[in-house]
């Protein structure tokens, strides 16, 4: 990083009282569909740490799904960009005459992305087991298909989502062992394991392999083969790409484990705020209580978020998982065909009365240059809230060489 680049980046996040303050233009703060009081808004040059436009920007919000930017900058300094989930299978007990006589074991790592129907592309979890189980020349096996969900602590589901999230595929649960996105269609799928287990049977069955199903008492067990994901930046980018709730809450629960604790959800946002508050961040009013802002009861401030975009945007791994208007994602007609198509990337929140936007004004090379936080809360029109929003950012950045 150039000394100019350290200079701007203390200056923004060390001395924030150097910055600059500009005020937000009425057209906005009156246009149709948005509530000035309910609203937020923080625009900051990377390079001068200069504030562009700055509107309610210690006021905390619900952020709905900007505040997966959190999460994914919380897991990448824990853990970087090559980690992976390994998921072991082991064959507990002695073959004999191609006889098991225990159990198969598989230990979910917390991995979300098995058998996923999204990118990034992942094994046939079931076929790898299916050859392992060949490989070790068991024919038969005495006990059962076991899957040991004991990483991760608490409930599958967030007890903070609302009841009504519950059923659909967007609020399905993150368990230690997940399988197929813990989806059927658009409907949720409360225990993947077993529907995971059921699936090795009957592949273990067309392979003329049988599962008694007995209880057998094993001793020793015998690793057959393990089961790796790919890198967690391409992980992180599928789920900020396609907002993915399943994806952001198995990363928050890892953000839990990666710090040495239970992989519950209420230690993995505990492990979130610690890292900021250490990382020097403004957390005054911030809340956070999942991983994907599906609760209405996260609480956002764009100061805060401002800072962890900044502290991120020296990481070109960080600023890639992040759609670009006009071009990819939630942000696919977002600013299309105006002068900053493909030069704001932004990672976008909805819910009802909500509209949120937090990411980044890139260069021709795609690296940040200016960091932009909006948090629409109590909005009565979302297709004139995202105009208003278009237009600020057009005649923000309509001398920058776009």
């Amino acid at each position: 990083m150039s000394v100019k680049k350290i200079t701007s980046f203390i200056l923004l996040f060390i001395l924030p009282a150097l910055s600059l303050r500009a005020g937000i233009p009425d057209s906005f703060l009156s246009a149709r569909g948005i509530d000035a009081a309910s609203s937020s808004v923080l625009v900051v040059d990377l390079v001068t740490g200069d504030t562009l436009v700055s509107h309610n920007a210690d006021k905390p919000l619900v952020p709905a799904s900007i505040l997966k930017c959190v999460t994914t900058a919380s897991l990448m300094d824990k853990v970087g960009t090559d980690f992976r989930y390994l998921t072991p299978v082991h064959a507990t007990g002695r073959v004999r005459d191609g006889i098991l006589e225990g159990n198969i074991v598989v230990t979910g790592s917390g991995d979300p992305t098995i058998n996923s129907r999204h990118d990034p592309p992942s094994a046939d979890f079931i076929a790898e087991i299916t050859e392992a189980v060949k490989r070790a020349g068991i024919d038969s096996i005495r006990g059962d298909i076991v899957v040991d969900e004991s990483l991760w602590s608490g409930p599958a589901v967030n007890p903070q989502w609302a009841t009504g999230d519950l059923s659909k595929s967007y609020g399905t649960g993150s368990h230690a062992f997940n399988f197929e996105d813990n989806a059927r269609g658009k409907a949720s799928v409360a225990d993947p394991a077993g529907v995971f287990a059921s699936r090795l049977r009957a592949a273990l069955r067309d392979e003329g392999i049988t599962v008694a199903g007995g209880r057998p008492d094993p001793k020793g067990r015998v690793l057959l083969g393990e089961h790796r994901s790919a890198t967690i930046d391409e992980i992180m980018r599928s789920c900020m790409m396609r907002s993915d709730n399943q994806f952001a809450e198995a990363l928050l629960r890892t953000v839990a484990t990666s710090g040495g604790e239970r992989g519950s959800f209420e230690s993995g946002a505990k492990e979130c705020m610690a890292l900021w508050r250490h990382n020097g961040a403004p957390a005054e009013g911030v809340r956070i209580v999942d991983g994907s802002g599906l609760s209405r009861a996260n609480r956002m401030t764009s100061r805060f978020m401002c800072h962890v975009l900044g502290r991120m945007s020296i990481d070109p791994y960080y600023a890639s998982f992040f759609p670009l208007a006009g071009q990819e994602g939630t942000l696919r007609r977002f600013l299309a065909d105006t002068p900053l198509d493909s030069y704001i990337a932004l990672k976008t929140g909805s819910m009802n009365g909500i509209q949120c936007y937090a990411g980044y004004k890139v260069d021709d090379n795609y690296a940040p240059t200016h960091a932009v936080v909006v948090i629409l809360n109590n909005m009565s029109d979302r297709q004139a809230a995202r105009k208003a929003v278009g237009d600020l950012l057009l005649s923000l950045f309509s001398d920058s060489g776009c």
